[in-house]
């Protein structure tokens, strides 16, 4: 991290900080404020969603890893390794979001509606030790009780059963979770139950999964401790004419039972972006999950860039004051890149994109509040070449990780030693 105290770097942060407080804006209240932004970087990026069941079978449910590049994380403290590395490129203090076959279970057969916190307690512990939160998903696919598609909306009872099951420990996972860590943790539930052609009946399986969210949310949990959330999607790699669990589905069932909604970037028609929908859904629901990802035509699952998309869904958050009502997390997995960069670029453009909304000029808002739409147009176009580069730089340097492109020879440096030295 040679620039980090660079001369030039605290230089072109004082002229940057120069030209935003001309433009009504306090650099070092914006820097303040994204420290207090928790990402939930999400596990399943570090071994193309494969956990640590030893009865674990091919990925499955719809979700499909591409590439094979090498050095994936075999075990959980490789994985927690590569996590290490990602979180000392990445500035600010962040959490972790896991999924439930990313228990450690000590080389025996657990099956999923037999989990327990214990399984987790080395996550915890490293999740305590590094200052981070932790997030929780029951893991309702890769598994014989979900070969036909189909978990909780099951039309088998054995199958629904088994299903709920899993998901109410998943929410005592959280709760436990979130205890000693003193931060949250938020539960989430997605499942893949849908069809590859057109149902013959559509409202039979969204009952089935009415009624098997209600028994799994049946216990109330402190809400200190642990958030419900539930997750809807457009249609997956399986089930392209039908998915049960649908954005309308999820926004009845969490808008009537009083859970957090799940907005997925990558779950929607491929033109059709989340930033809209935060502001819409959060007039009803008092607070939200967002998965951050970038959809690329069928495929939901892309490393996040700085693209148009994320500047809308950050500014969204910022300029609406909703910093404390939105669960930012990401969900990609990129298995053709090195899996540490795919991290490392995808958090650290989450983290930019909300640097860019918090420099927001003022003045853009009150033009609009006083009706002067042209000024608007124009201060948001001007905006656009404000030097938020220079500023971004300085938060890195200030947080102590690598400024600029620094990151990756601190990454190709741990490629070389560590991740070129495993095999499959």
């Amino acid at each position: 991290m040679k620039n980090n105290n660079s001369p030039a770097v605290k230089r072109a942060y004082e002229l940057a900080q120069d030209r935003y407080q001309a433009a009504g804006v306090d650099t070092e209240q914006a820097l303040k404020k994204l420290a207090t932004i928790p990402i939930s970087l999400h596990c399943w990026q570090g071994d193309d969603v494969g956990g640590f069941e030893t009865n674990a079978g091919a990925l499955g449910g719809g979700l499909v890893a591409t590439g094979n590049y090498p050095g994936k994380a075999r075990t959980p403290d490789e994985l927690r390794a590569d996590l290490d590395k990602t979180f000392s490129l990445i500035p600010g203090k962040h959490r972790l979001n896991l999924h439930a076959f990313y228990g450690e279970f000590g080389g025996k057969k657990v099956d999923r509606n037999e989990i327990s916190a214990e399984h987790f307690k080395n996550w915890i512990a490293w999740a305590r030790s590094n200052g981070l939160g932790l997030d929780f998903n029951p893991t309702c696919f890769s598994h014989p009780q979900s070969a036909d598609g189909f978990t909780l909306a099951s039309r088998n009872k054995g199958i629904r059963k088994f299903w709920i099951e899993h998901c109410q420990l998943s929410r005592e996972i959280g709760a436990t979770i979130g205890k000693p860590l003193g931060k949250t943790c938020v539960t989430n539930v997605w499942i893949p139950d849908g069809m590859k052609d057109t149902p013959a009946d559509r409202r039979g399986p969204r009952e089935r999964l009415a009624e098997s969210l209600d028994a799994v949310f049946k216990k109330k949990l402190s809400p200190k401790l642990n958030l419900d959330s539930v997750e809807g999607k457009l249609v997956g790699i399986g089930s392209e004419s039908y998915v049960v669990g649908s954005h309308a589905v999820y926004l009845g069932y969490a808008l009537s039972r009083k859970t957090l909604l799940t907005l997925d970037a990558g779950h929607y028609h491929p033109t059709e972006g989340i930033a809209d929908k935060i502001s819409s859904v959060l007039q009803f629901i008092p607070e939200i999950l967002l998965h951050v990802s970038r959809g690329v035509r069928w495929d939901s699952d892309h490393v996040v860039t700085l693209n148009d998309d994320l500047l809308a869904i950050a500014r969204e958050i910022v300029a609406n004051n909703y910093t404390d009502r939105v669960h930012i997390g990401l969900d990609y997995f990129d298995a053709s890149i090195n899996r540490v960069a795919a991290w490392t670029i995808g958090t650290r453009n989450m983290i930019r994109a909300l640097l860019i909304a918090l420099l927001e000029p003022p003045a853009i808002k009150t033009s609009e509040a006083a009706g002067d739409l042209t000024s608007r147009l124009a201060l948001q176009e001007e905006a656009k070449t404000l030097p938020i580069g220079a500023v971004w730089d300085y938060y890195c340097a200030q947080k102590g990780v690598p400024v600029g492109d620094a990151w990756l020879s601190e990454m190709r440096r741990y490629e070389k030693t560590v991740l070129s030295k495993r095999s499959e």
